[in-house]
């Protein structure tokens, strides 16, 4: 590879229909897990692997993800005046996070329309791809794994985490091949959203990948599919069938917990399993949760 990778793109221009009416005027992305936003723990998730260069593609109605990241001085002011400072210290915390740069991807044309309007932010090196509605756990440990393999084999990474037989036809699925480092695979197919009997495996693609720059040629020259979409998978196909575009694609499967928080209950087990991790609520929720799991809800 050219480098080591020190900058992230994380799409956040979907208009997040599956939640509506809550995102009519509120970006999914901004949906609140316990008490933050999806979005500032992708960011968190980047800063622990260390990237702190992140480029956000947005688009219309998005400007909650700008205000977000942004200073907030009256706000700051009166939580100062009144000793708030544990407050202080949250709402301080993402507008320090990384630094953030904002660009509109304009036409609604897909995932790998939106990664293509990052090549000037990117140039000529590898970069990771954050999707902006995923959270994993523990915290930056699978795209610290990415970076790292794709440090010393090259190439493109794409992380992967087994579902069940009946869910493959929700994700991209890849065909891959045993290596001899457990938990990589050499991805040599990936199918969108096979049939359950047509699906070559388990194993789904969950919204982290480390890119190699030859990925821009590739979806300049992808042809848009249904909706008039450009599939990023598309392009990563091209990449896995002949490795001598931008080498080798791997796979590196999650260990650990991942949440696509654009599904409504994936989206409640996130904010119930990470709510139960916690030091300030942990404990009280798991007793209320347990309580009220063993009652009649209806």
């Amino acid at each position: 590879m050219n480098s080591r990778v020190t900058k992230v793109v994380v799409p956040a221009a979907g208009m997040g229909t599956r939640f509506l009416p809550a995102t009519k005027a509120l970006p999914k992305e901004m949906l609140p897990v316990v008490d933050k936003p999806t979005i500032q723990y992708v960011i968190e998730e980047a800063v622990v692997a260390g990237l702190t260069n992140v480029l956000m593609i947005t688009g219309r109605n998005k400007n909650a993800l700008e205000n977000h990241f942004d200073r907030a001085w009256e706000l700051e002011t009166t939580l100062l005046s009144k000793g708030e400072i544990a407050k202080l210290e949250k709402v301080t915390k993402s507008t320090n996070l990384a630094e953030i740069h904002y660009l509109r991807q304009g036409d609604p044309r897909g995932l790998g329309h939106a990664v293509a309007k990052a090549r000037a932010h990117v140039g000529e090196h590898p970069f990771a791809l954050l999707l902006g509605d995923i959270i994993t756990e523990p915290v930056g440990r699978l795209l610290t794994t990415m970076i790292d393999v794709a440090e010393q084999r090259g190439g493109t990474v794409i992380a992967l985490a087994e579902v069940n037989r009946n869910d493959v036809s929700a994700y991209g699925i890849a065909l891959v091949e045993e290596t001899t480092e457990e938990g990589i695979v050499r991805i040599r197919h990936l199918v969108e959203k096979p049939a359950p009997e047509e699906a070559p495996s388990r194993l789904a693609i969950i919204g982290r990948y480390i890119l190699v720059p030859e990925i821009f040629d590739l979806l300049d020259e992808t042809e848009p599919g249904k909706g008039n979409e450009i599939q990023l998978t598309d392009a990563l196909n091209v990449l896995a069938e002949d490795e001598t575009i931008g080498g080798p694609v791997w796979g590196v499967i999650l260990d650990g917990d991942w949440y696509d928080t654009g599904d409504k209950l994936a989206y409640l087990k996130a904010v119930v399993s990470i709510a139960s991790r916690r030091d300030d609520l942990g404990e009280e929720f798991r007793a209320w949760l347990g309580d009220f799991v063993g009652t009649d809800p209806s």
